[in-house]
């Protein structure tokens, strides 16, 4: 291993002299001068992992020296070491990107501390995280053997995240591939839960979760009140680990109040569960109720084109006709950027909804284009992503914008969306809808174990195309491909993000409540 090399600044170095011994006989190699002219011409010529710099020299201050350096090597972590303990000393060392700020005198374990917290934090992290997933690995597994209810199911769910998105940057990738092994696992056993207990969960007196169709009366109408006003942003198919990955930004405006999860209706499609949504309605209801708004797959025409009339029709149904409100849907950045720009517009709204049209694009983009493919490569690219999207999108800058004027925040999505690996023949006629995670239609020919039958489509509260039209739904991470032309069929949508069939991440979603800051 190379040793570790340091340069140490300080007029008074040879005061100096035990700290430096001490570091030597821990094999640290350290140079030293007395100046910061003379600590910006050693960097030109030899390469360091960490400067120790004393604040108050004569000449070029400590301060001077530490821009300078920044200039030369913007990633160089430099320490500061001062006598003062001066607020704007600290403030102005840690505007200039600082790795750490030590008050004189200092002994040599804080001195050692310093270089483990910035040159051994990746590795120490990484150690002590995958010494903690090993010993929460065998809980999680018994966790799934006997998991039985969807809140012990939101649960694992939430664990298994918490420890991917604490692993993606460790060393040990074994360790990743058996998390992946053991989230695969869950989503089998998932698959079995849904498929017994889903069709249950529509009957009277059976406990369920709270769904998509039950999502507004119970869960967003009691936040909505004419004291305070209120913004609801659906971001369509954002998945759970999207929104984790996204949080700590939205947390510098405001403060989360409620986070819980509910379950997406089957399919997990957009035509379905967000429809539900505003109306309030499962998809037979709305077919049967609303036959102008609705459309079944195989109809011409937009899916979801009328939200704002579902929303409108739910409000009245819930006598909620007293409140001033208003809907907005984001398709594009150009929507986007008018809507921020014309964001105190809405101040005078009760309610506030905002449907942001981005993941979904991003997730159809990742299947049609190479470079959102090389991109969005696996699940913690796709993460990545999506933050780099939130992080410069105009949404953020309606968060901050609502924020200042007080509204209270409600944050959910319609469904999740997988990373579909493996496929699965269907054979299905021309009338069969074309979703490669769900179809319905007649004459349905698939494999058995890869799918969750609904003979009766009534049993789950949705529509028949025709008499004997059945729907089959994806588990785990499969897809549906035709036996014509299947090799490059298979090839073109392995490793894409689809939705609409029964697995973890599309069906167990975020709803996240805030008040501001």
């Amino acid at each position: 291993m190379n040793t570790i090399q340091i340069l140490w600044v300080d007029d008074e170095i040879d005061l100096l002299k035990p700290h430096i011994l001490f570091l030597k006989q821990r094999n640290y190699d350290v140079t030293t001068c007395m100046s910061g002219t003379e600590a910006i011409d050693i960097i030109d010529d030899k390469s360091f992992d960490i400067v120790f710099l004393d604040e108050n020299m004569p000449g070029l201050t400590g301060l001077e020296t530490l821009n300078e350096i920044k200039e030369k090597q913007d990633n160089l972590p430099v320490v500061m070491i001062t006598k003062s303990e001066e607020e704007y000393i600290m403030e102005e060392a840690i505007g200039n990107k600082i790795a750490d700020y030590l008050i004189k005198p200092v002994n040599p374990n804080q001195i050692l501390l310093s270089l483990k917290k910035n040159l051994d934090h990746s590795r120490l992290i990484s150690e002590k995280t995958t010494s903690n997933y090993q010993q929460e690995f065998r809980k999680i597994a018994m966790e799934l053997s006997m998991v039985n209810s969807y809140e012990e199911w939101v649960n694992l769910y939430q664990k298994l995240l918490y420890w991917e998105i604490q692993l993606e940057d460790i060393e040990d990738a074994g360790m990743f591939e058996i998390l992946e092994s053991q989230k695969n696992e869950a989503n089998i056993q998932f698959g079995k839960f849904i498929e017994k207990n889903y069709a249950n969960w529509f009957n009277p007196n059976t406990e369920s979760p709270i769904m998509s169709h039950m999502l507004f009366k119970e869960k967003i109408a009691p936040e909505i009140t004419k004291e305070q006003p209120t913004i609801l942003i659906l971001i369509d198919n954002l998945r759970y680990d999207q929104w984790k990955v996204f949080e700590p930004i939205i947390n510098n405006y405001y403060k989360k109040v409620k986070e819980e999860a509910f379950f997406s209706i089957l399919p997990t499609a957009t035509q379905y569960a967000r429809n539900a949504i505003f109306s309030g309605l499962m998809p037979s209801d709305m077919e049967k109720l609303f036959p102008k708004y609705w459309k079944n797959d195989t109809d011409d025409g937009g899916k979801n084109l009328h939200e704002a009339d579902f929303l409108d029709t739910q409000i009245k149904r819930l006598g909620l006709t007293h409140l001033n409100y208003d809907y907005h849907k984001i398709t594009n950045l150009k929507n986007g950027k008018k809507l921020a720009e014309n964001f105190k517009s809405l101040k005078n709204n009760d309610l506030t909804v905002i449907v942001y049209n981005f993941v979904d694009m991003l997730s159809h983009a990742k299947t049609e284009m190479e470079v959102v493919k090389e991109l969005a490569s696996n699940d913690k690219a796709y993460r990545s992503l999506t933050l780099s999207w939130f992080k410069n999108s105009p949404l953020l800058d309606m968060i901050q914008q609502a924020q200042q004027l007080g509204f209270k925040l409600i944050l959910t999505t319609d469904h999740g969306t997988i990373n579909v690996k493996n496929p699965s023949k269907v054979v299905g006629d021309r009338d069969t809808s074309l979703n490669l995670r769900y179809k319905t239609g007649r004459s349905l020919t698939y494999d058995d174990k890869d799918v969750l039958v609904v003979k009766n489509p009534k049993d789950v509260r949705l529509p028949s195309i025709n008499m004997s039209s059945s729907y089959i739904f994806a588990k785990s991470d499969l897809f549906f491909a035709y036996p014509n032309n299947y090799n490059h069929y298979v090839s073109y949508f392995r490793n894409t993000y689809q939705h609409g069939g029964v697995s973890l991440e599309e069906m167990i979603i975020p709803f996240v409540v805030f008040n501001p800051k």
